[in-house]
């Protein structure tokens, strides 16, 4: 006889239904079946067990099967550019794998500046299928957090400043993960916007710039995207922790958006059971201690047995946790998943092709002409440190990664000399066998680790050495910027400056006085300082985290093979305070006073802030180069348009130089006399479009409800005013081209 477990088997036999249920094909194993119907169909087979069990982690990065049913174990996985390397089930220590070795993408912030969706498209592809291939069912990322201060240690990992063009590049990622049958995990549900303090501070921002600003692409995710799970964040808002906050994850996201897949914690963000139990939280990972003692575990399962909580919130959080299973085919069995193809490997090739930023680029010193050049001097750290392994949770075991020097190496194949300077000691922090780690994941020690013997030489002797080496080249290459040090680009700790660490500027100023012939390569994932040596450099290439074919990519772009045409997704100031965090130099504004950081700058976040304020930018938001040149003409703006536009933008753009190049396109929206305070100008629409030299091209940009509106606190939905807008178009915030105008003659409200 086969015994069933003691509540299953009393159910069954004193309901003669539920018996012969089980005795029939059980519809929840059936493909065919709708994914609710199939949830509806398991729901009552599990035991309260077995419910609890689904809705806490058993592992690192798992939950619970139901082995009886069927069910498997639902796992995740750290990204968002590529698979994270195996770890240890109950452990933050490597699993030490040779499995694991995955295609390297590029870091987020190089896909925002492709400014083409179609390309987070076979970005989350890429992940999606390298995600079967291990197995896992749920892939942490995109994260989409605004960025609010150029100093944030994630902002790497993030989109850019701009909620518009957050949410175009996310709803392609995600749509590109889904259809892969791996469910993306958006984050970090919301105002995650400084790792400083990250896991208690509290933020105050006005709704509309909630609204506005830090919650469309979120919105964008579950309405346009169809996400199927969530993170909450690990700092607070409005005085209770995201990762259980009733407004954030019942109000808006389940009531008002609709979303109905699974909210899980941030790794450690659960507080209390009660406000687990009943602010929102589906699903929680992480937390310290034995997993019986997870909030949503043995106390949930106590107060249901003193009756405390209905078992309805329960069996909403199975539900939600089960839903995201089916839609997958988590329990079907899904196809069998690839690693490291040459499919994937272009894909990571030809997003760091589209999202390397040219900034600068006097007298046409790029491209590089191999035909001129006897000896090339490339000097700095960067050229030669690896970098997927870093930045913690974004850590990626890459199967292989061409550094900058291996990529100029291999592209001038003996053409020229090339000697490489390291120029300046930057620290290589090892991992010590006494390292402990928070529930974050985050290294903790009482010291900081002690960086790995890197040389015999001081610093003032590298850098002389360089000097040397730069006044015996016809061409000097400087791949300056951050790396995933601490108090660079990485989790768990914000930069301490706006200015390049490890005594660059200096060296960067020594350099171009003895060779003013140097390219200035940037290795970062946020914004730099660049005065003053920005004046003495006549070319300047922001490459940021370029995924494991960058070194390529960098030197065919350096040599006029690729022809750049990535576009920045943020503000780069000049100096720190000309970000509107950082501007009145108050703790209450950044890191945060008495526990709470203020938003008092409202919905003047980047570029807003420069046009509001006058302030002058370093280089503006949407700004970047190429080796041709464009030009707009034939303006027009009529009522209506496909997918229900109010307004469409059309104009022809043409290639006017040699070259076959990409622009990106941006429409910018000005309302002419507002009745609420509105920032100047707003990015509502872009196309990206390669055109071959001297060719023409009509370009269409529709402009929906929401491009006009504004959220109305009082009447909770977003109102677009019957008047006039300006309608500016060009290549940055700061170029506009054309210009225009469309007259919206009624208001129109939406929710």
């Amino acid at each position: 006889m086969k015994f069933l477990p003691a509540l299953t088997l009393s159910i069954a036999l004193c309901c003669p239904a539920l018996r012969a249920q089980e005795a029939a094909k059980a519809r929840y194993l059936d493909p065919a079946v709708s994914v609710d119907e199939r949830v509806e169909d398991l729901l009552p087979r599990l035991t309260l067990e077995e419910k609890l069990g689904l809705i806490h982690a058993d592992s690192k990065f798992s939950t619970a099967g139901v082995p009886r049913l069927g069910i498997p174990k639902m796992w995740m996985s750290d990204g968002p550019h590529g698979v994270r390397e195996e770890i240890s089930l109950n452990s933050w220590r490597p699993a030490g794998r040779t499995d694991d070795f995955v295609t390297w993408m590029p870091a987020s912030i190089l896909l925002a500046s492709t400014w083409n969706p179609e390309l987070g498209m076979a970005y989350g592809g890429v992940i999606a299928d390298e995600a079967r291939m291990r197995n896992k069912h749920i892939m942490l990322g995109p994260g989409v957090n605004i960025q609010r201060t150029p100093l944030n240690g994630r902002t790497f990992e993030y989109l850019g400043e701009d909620p518009w063009l957050a949410s175009r590049m996310a709803i392609g990622t995600i749509r590109g993960m889904q259809a892969g049958d791996v469910a993306a995990c958006v984050k970090h549900f919301a105002v995650n916007n400084q790792e400083v303090e990250r896991g208690r501070v509290n933020v105050e921002v006005d709704e509309r710039t909630l609204r506005e600003i830090y919650l469309p692409a979120f919105e964008a995710a579950v309405r346009e995207a169809g996400v199927l799970s969530f993170m909450g964040a690990y700092n607070k808002f409005r005085g209770q922790h995201c990762c259980h906050n009733d407004y954030l994850l019942n109000k808006v996201l389940k009531d008002e958006w609709g979303f109905r897949g699974l909210v899980m914690s941030d790794w450690g963000g659960t507080h209390t059971t009660d406000e687990a139990v009943r602010a929102g939280l589906d699903l929680e990972m992480g937390s310290r201690g034995a997993y019986d003692d997870y909030k949503l575990a043995r106390s949930f399962r106590e107060g249901i047995e003193r009756g405390e909580y209905p078992m309805a919130l329960l069996d909403d959080k199975v539900r939600r946790c089960l839903r995201v299973l089916f839609a997958i085919k988590g329990v079907d069995g899904r196809p069998a998943g690839s690693q490291n193809t040459r499919a994937h490997q272009a894909t990571a090739r030809k997003v760091a092709e589209e999202g390397m930023v040219l900034l600068k680029n006097a007298n046409a010193l790029l491209p590089l002409d191999l035909t001129k050049i006897k000896r090339i001097a490339v000097i700095g750290d960067n050229a030669v440190r690896t970098q997927a392994h870093g930045g913690q949770s974004s850590e990626i075991k890459a199967f292989y990664e061409i550094t900058p020097l291996a990529g100029l190496l291999a592209h001038v194949d003996g053409r020229a000399d090339i000697t490489h300077s390291l120029g300046v000691l930057a620290p290589k922090y090892r991992r010590l066998e006494a390292l402990t780690y928070d529930v974050t994941g985050a290294a903790q020690t009482n010291e900081e680790p002690a960086p790995a013997p890197e040389s015999t030489l001081n610093p003032a002797e590298l850098a002389d050495r360089a000097v040397a080496a730069a006044k015996e080249a016809d061409v000097v290459i400087f791949v300056a910027g951050l790396n995933h040090e601490r108090h660079n680009d990485t989790e768990s700790s914000d930069r301490l400056s706006l200015e390049l660490p490890y005594g660059q500027p200096e060296l960067i100023a020594r350099i171009t006085a003895v060779n003013p012939r140097t390219v200035v390569v940037l290795v970062a994932g946020s914004p730099v300082a660049m005065d003053p040596w920005l004046e003495k450099v006549p070319a300047v290439l922001q490459a940021w985290y370029a995924g494991m074919e960058g070194g390529n990519v960098l030197a065919s772009i350096l040599f006029g093979d690729i022809n750049p045409s990535g576009r920045l997704p943020c503000t780069f100031p000049r100096k720190l305070t000309d970000n509107p965090a950082h501007a009145s130099g108050l703790a209450r504004h950044y890191p945060g006073e008495a526990g709470t950081v203020h938003y008092d700058e409202g919905l003047l976040v980047g570029y807003r802030w420069n046009d509001a304020k006058n302030v002058e930018p370093l280089f503006p938001f949407g700004y970047g180069l190429s080796y041709t040149t464009f030009d707009y003409s034939g303006l027009k703006i009529a009522a209506g348009g496909d997918a229900g536009a109010l307004a469409t933008v059309e104009l022809e753009v043409s290639n006017t130089g040699a070259r076959a190049g990409a622009e990106v396109v941006q429409v910018y929206l000005e309302p002419v006399a507002p009745a609420v305070p509105r920032p100047v100008q707003e990015l509502k629409g872009f196309a990206k479009v390669l055109l071959q030299p001297g060719e023409k091209r009509t370009v269409r940009i529709p402009l929906g409800a929401r491009a006009f509106s504004y959220y109305s606190v009082e009447r909770k939905a977003w109102v677009a005013d019957a008047g006039e807008y300006r309608i500016n178009v060009g290549h940055s915030s700061r170029e506009l081209k054309v210009r225009g105008a469309f007259k919206l003659t009624t208001a129109v409200e939406t929710r």
